[in-house]
């Protein structure tokens, strides 16, 4: 009889045991709580303990104490990451700690399109609500346009120096592969050239055009007259919104290429890879004119009739739609 209840609780605790070691690995690969899919930040420097809280806090998992254990006995020795981590609707606790200790965070991206100036940058920095800390106005030029990933609570200014880290490496690959023979003689002066040459023109086909047709006024000691760079001093480059006054072509300072000959002190824009490219390996042209010829580009010339003739035509092309 004794023998029989000592096999009977043999059984019950066998099958006690079973049934606990099942709940248990169902807890690791059971459907968790989360009902929808949410962010999860986990923060620098924290712990499995700290983490685990943390989850269980927000909802993400049943129990910490359960996760701790369950991600010890079947997580492996994979390290959990700082970051910000989707975690998808009634994830596992196996999926919850795959995820967490993966290079999968959550990216957001922050873009400066080509001639944006640095005190638009500044501003579209300083209006990223993800982003922590304030930043200056960088020096203009000094930032690559383009599109920049970022993590929840990164300093402005670590984005901000990637952006400027990405111009130096841009301008020094480009100086290596550049023509004989320019208008340019230092990487801040081809910076500056292309500034100009960034902004004026929108159609990526006439980059080298403009910039050989300034190249070539460079060369001759002719002034540039480029009409951003009288705007520039009046607004570091937001558009002006109106039509330039005779007083602002005339003023002297060191931007106004209408008042002075050479190059303006600094850069008067953000020019992007194509600019810089353009003004390092410009077209060989004659060409030392140039107006808008109604389809968003320019009509060129060598000489100053030819010009004249080319201004006409853009002074019919806007009378007829009703501009003059």
């Amino acid at each position: 009889m004794a023998m029989r209840r000592g096999c009977l609780l043999a059984v019950l605790l066998a099958l006690a045991l079973g049934i606990a070691a099942a709940v248990f690995v169902s807890g690791w690969f059971g459907s968790g709580p989360l009902e929808k899919e949410q962010a999860f930040i986990v923060p620098s420097g924290g712990s499995l303990t700290s983490v685990s809280e943390k989850l269980a806090e927000e909802g993400i998992i049943d129990s910490a104490r359960g996760f701790q254990l369950r991600s010890r006995l079947f997580g492996g020795g994979s390290p959990i990451k700082a970051g910000e981590f989707r975690i998808p609707a009634h994830a596992s606790a196996r999926q919850v700690l795959s995820i967490i200790q993966s290079d999968d965070v959550i990216r957001r991206f922050v873009t400066v399109p080509e001639g944006m100036p640095s005190i638009m940058v500044q501003e579209r920095l300083m209006a990223q609500p993800q982003l922590v800390g304030e930043v200056a106005v960088p020096d203009e030029g000094s930032v690559l346009p383009g599109t920049y990933d970022f993590e929840r609570d990164e300093p402005r200014a670590d984005v901000l120096r990637r952006m400027q880290a990405a111009m130096n490496r841009t301008l020094d690959e480009l100086w290596a592969k550049r023509s004989k023979d320019l208008a340019v003689s230092t990487k801040a002066e081809a910076l500056t050239l292309a500034s100009i040459v960034e902004k004026e023109t929108a159609k990526p086909s006439e980059r080298r055009m403009v910039a050989g047709l300034y190249s070539n006024r460079l060369k001759k000691g002719m002034m540039l007259q480029a009409d951003p760079t009288i705007i520039y001093p009046i607004t570091k480059g937001k558009p002006l919104g109106r039509r330039i006054r005779q007083s602002e072509i005339q003023a002297v300072n060191d931007y106004n290429t209408y008042s002075m000959v050479g190059l303006p002190k600094h850069p008067i824009t953000n020019p992007g890879k194509q600019s810089i490219a353009a003004v390092l390996n410009p077209a060989k042209t004659n060409a030392l004119y140039m107006v808008a010829d109604g389809t968003g580009g320019h009509a060129f010339a060598d000489t100053l009739e030819a010009h004249n003739r080319n201004v006409e035509k853009w002074f019919a092309i806007r009378r007829k739609r009703g501009e003059l």
